[in-house]
Formats: structure tokens, C-alpha cells, sequence
């Protein structure tokens, strides 16, 4: 049975959580977390559905098998693949999702011009087709981003090189999109970069907030909120110094 001062579990498969991380403690201060990256894996997003699949539940049976009250699939890409399977084998665990941000860009824009960005499994999954079914009236495009997870998990969030893989991906779109929907959660670590390609006439949208919202309702349902606590355990299955040391980066930056 779970207790209030159990971890709350973050799972991705690199340093991309932790972008979900940040606000989940933004959000939730007081909560012990558990912050486990695939980075010996990554990236998912150019496996096959089945191969996520099944990294995705390993993990998530390794990290449920400890004190853990909670499990945050922070990965878009483990998400679209797993998470339906995760609820099932798991049906009395609390288990949360992360899902591009599209219903906030059409509540801003019920008719705009919207892009998502993400991985190539994220992109064609039909978790992604049904959810833009709900929103006929925008204009939804899909936008992949090959390589930019990988320059990210080495720590070239600010380099020159991701900056020219940005350009290249993004500049067509300069003036032509009202939202972009950051659909991997490694891509906010590059907002600015991507910020200052579209202009601002572009609002850039992510589901970590939303994210970090449900956990904190799913967790006040069960009555399993803390009170008296706080902590960051940061794991890796790389399991090196150098990327270690870039989890804390991003997650203090």
C-alpha cells in the first residue's frame, strides 16, 4: 500500500523528463521524487512501437517495485505507445501521461494554424490521430525532428550545431504557424533557440504543466499528497558522471 511520503516516480527515455520534473516541483514541493532516465536507450522516438513498448515496462516495473506512490511517463514517445498497456497490468497504481499540448493550442486558436512537433513514433501513432480528431476546425502539421534528441542528451542544447538542426527544421515555417506544439519533452530545453527561428508571433506550447497539474489531482484523490517532505533522487541507466551531471543542469537551469 502506498504512503503520502513515498517517491513520486518520473520516467523518460533520457534527460527530456526532466523538463517535467522542474514542474513537477515547481508545483509540488514538498514531494519525494524518483527521476529514472533511459539515456542508455534513447532515443525512443526512432525505435519500433514494440521496442518502446517493451523498455517502457521494464522500467516501469523496476521503478514500481520500490516505495513508489506514483509513476510519471515523461516521454511522448513511451506515452502514445505504452501508457494504456501501463493502466492495465497496473490498474490500482496512480499512472500519468504526458500528452502534446494540442487541446491548449486550439483553445487559443479553435481555428489556427497549428504545428506539432515530435518524434517520428509520436507523430504516427494513433494515440496522436484521435486526439486530432477532437479538433476538426485547426490546421494541424506535423513536424518531425530527427537528431535533435540526440544532440540534447549529449548537452548541445545551446550549441551552434543544434541551432543549424533547428533552422533547417523550422525556418519554413517562419510567419506561418500561430502554435507549435513541443511534442517531446527534450524540446523545451531548446525553446529559446526555437523562440528566436519563428518569431513571436508563434506561441510555443508544452504539456509539463499539464502534466504536473494531474499528478497532483490524481495524488489529492487517493489522498496521497505530502506534507512534510521534499527531495530529488536523479537515476540513470547510463549511469555516468557526465550525465548525472547534466540531469542536475537542466533540472537547476
Amino acid at each position: 500500500m502506498a504512503n503520502r511520503e513515498d517517491y513520486i516516480a518520473v520516467f523518460d527515455s533520457g534527460v527530456g523528463g526532466i523538463s517535467v520534473l522542474k514542474e513537477l516541483v515547481s508545483l509540488m514541493p514538498k514531494e519525494n521524487y524518483l527521476y529514472f532516465g533511459d539515456s542508455a536507450n534513447a532515443p525512443y522516438g526512432d525505435k519500433t512501437a514494440e521496442q518502446v513498448r517493451e523498455l517502457t515496462l521494464q522500467n516501469a516495473q523496476m521503478l514500481l517495485a520500490g516505495k513508489t506512490k506514483a509513476l510519471v511517463v515523461a516521454c511522448n514517445t513511451a506515452t502514445a505507445v505504452a501508457i494504456d498497456l501501463l493502466r492495465r497490468q497496473y490498474p490500482d497504481r496512480v499512472i500519468i501521461g504526458i500528452e502534446p499540448a494540442l487541446k491548449m493550442a486550439t483553445d487559443r486558436f479553435p481555428t489556427g494554424r497549428i504545428g506539432i512537433m515530435a518524434t517520428q513514433v509520436t507523430l504516427r501513432e494513433e494515440k496522436l490521430s484521435h486526439l486530432q480528431e477532437q479538433f476538426p476546425r485547426a490546421q494541424v502539421t506535423h513536424i518531425p525532428a530527427p537528431g535533435l534528441v540526440e544532440l540534447i542528451e549529449q548537452g548541445k542544447a545551446g550549441s551552434p550545431e543544434t541551432k543549424q538542426l533547428l533552422t533547417r527544421i523550422l525556418a519554413p515555417y517562419r510567419g506561418k504557424l500561430d502554435a507549435l506544439v513541443l511534442g517531446c519533452t527534450h524540446y523545451p530545453f531548446v525553446k529559446e533557440e526555437i523562440a528566436e527561428i519563428l518569431g513571436t508571433g508563434t506561441a510555443l506550447l508544452d504539456g509539463g504543466a499539464g502534466t504536473a497539474r494531474q499528478t497532483r489531482r490524481c495524488l489529492a484523490e487517493a489522498g496521497l499528497l505530502n506534507e512534510a517532505g521534499g527531495s530529488v533522487t536523479v537515476e540513470n541507466s547510463l549511469g555516468t558522471p557526465e550525465i548525472l551531471q547534466l540531469s542536475f543542469a537542466l533540472l537547476e537551469g
